[in-house]
């Protein structure tokens, strides 16, 4: 077992306001990437197939390729926050979003609205829990889970106000007012949370002078030639696809079935309410229980919910099953980085992931959106998202044991969360 450069109880128990770097990190994410770029998205959906005529298909193309650009900066965000700290990338990264989101509504047409889309793929990459878990991450050791379930817990909170937000701008405004309208709340939420409450990690050198030596951790090829990185990875391909496909087509398929457009709107907070429970209770579960075990639950009650939803048996309880998974993949990505690759190259490492992640985010609605317009249906769709959650489910499952157990973790403790 190889020891955290982090000494637990100076970091946690001996200085609380540590905890307020999962919080900045927390209102940060409410406005982030996530809820923004894709769970408000299908808010959109309906208001531009009228107004302008736009398809499914065409509209998910502005996310996929969004998704693409997001996926390709990303890693290149990691290394930045890797060399130089993460607030000042952030603030900068933030006004960029914001300006950019804004001027989406004053799109006159179709490839000039694919074309800004697209932007915040690069405009809004460092607006991502990339620099906000990084930062928790370095504070935080025995409760890591818990602190960076709290940070994320933003996107659950985001994903259940965001849309309302969006649906009540739309109603009361338009479409073009309501893309202004959420750049400006870009601004005020988030960068009053990166230069207020979130701290620069703890630094290599700071580590060093504890250990005599650098952060433990692999370099970025080292990571890539282990078959656990790729188990990670092709778990979170697969479960963001199935996830983010279900969560930005379920108003436009409520509305399908005749649901009022305010109400398949707030099916979205249930959605992001469990988003919310997911990550803490995720968070909470990892630190107590060998992590991918964690995962596969979490990934096979998304199976239960897509079939909820597609079935029309229950659509609350299958949306907040979707939003639990949803909750709990986010979440297993810095975990699973840190205990398996260590803090030593962390941030080009959850860059890299995080990037497969948002190719998923981006496929997954794209794939759906296509399944529609040729079938006029979403039930292959959802099938297919299935048997990719099941596939996830069983991946997962075979990381095999954690590298970087959390420190003071010995005995039966440590076999218990290294599953050795």
């Amino acid at each position: 077992m190889r020891a955290s450069p982090i000494d637990a109880a100076d970091s946690e128990d001996g200085a609380q306001r540590n905890w307020l770097v999962p919080v900045g990190g927390a209102l940060g994410l409410i406005v982030g990437n996530g809820p923004i770029s894709v769970f408000a998205f299908g808010i959109f959906i309906g208001p531009l197939e009228r107004e302008m005529g736009w398809t499914r298909a065409s509209l998910g193309m502005a996310t996929a390729l969004c998704a693409l650009l997001s996926a390709l900066t990303l890693p290149f965000i990691g290394l930045l926050m890797d060399k130089f700290g993460v607030r000042r990338p952030l603030a900068i990264a933030i006004c960029l979003f914001a300006v950019n989101v804004a001027l989406i509504g004053q799109s006159p047409t179709l490839p000039v609205f694919i074309a800004l889309t697209a932007l915040t793929g690069i405009t809004g990459a460092a607006q991502s829990p990339i620099g906000y878990v990084k930062s928790v991450a370095s504070y935080f050791d025995r409760r890591r889970g818990l602190a960076i379930g709290i940070a994320m817990s933003g996107i659950g909170i985001g994903t259940a106000l965001v849309p309302q937000y969006v649906q009540w701008l739309i109603g009361s405004f338009g479409w073009r007012i309501a893309y202004l309208g959420l750049g400006l709340v870009i601004a005020a939420v988030a960068l009053p949370a990166v230069l207020l409450l979130l701290r620069e990690p703890v630094s290599q050198q700071a580590s060093s002078a504890k250990t005599g030596g650098a952060a433990p951790g692999l370099d970025l090829g080292e990571a890539v030639r282990l078959r656990s990185f790729w188990c990670v990875a092709a778990a979170v391909l697969l479960v963001s696809v199935a996830v983010n496909a279900a969560l930005v087509h379920v108003v436009p398929l409520l509305v399908d079935r005749g649901w009022a457009a305010s109400a398949a709107t707030g099916v979205l907070a249930a959605a992001g309410a469990a988003g919310l429970v997911g990550r803490l209770l995720a968070g909470y579960l990892m630190d107590k229980v060998f992590a991918p075990y964690v995962a596969s639950g979490f990934f096979a009650l998304a199976i239960v919910g897509l079939y909820l939803l597609a079935a029309d048996i229950n659509v609350v309880l299958g949306m907040a099953a979707i939003g639990l998974a949803a909750g709990a993949e986010v979440d297993m990505i810095g975990f699973f980085i840190s205990r398996y690759f260590g803090l030593k190259r962390f941030g080009q490492l959850y860059g890299l992931l995080f990037a497969i992640f948002t190719v998923g985010a981006g496929l997954g609605p794209l794939l759906l959106g296509t399944v529609h317009t040729r079938l006029h249906s979403y039930d292959m769709g959802f099938v297919a998202c299935g048997i990719g959650l099941a596939i996830a489910s069983l991946i997962i499952l075979s990381v095999g044991p954690y590298a970087y157990a959390p420190a003071g973790a010995s005995g039966l403790d440590a076999k218990r969360l290294r599953n050795a």
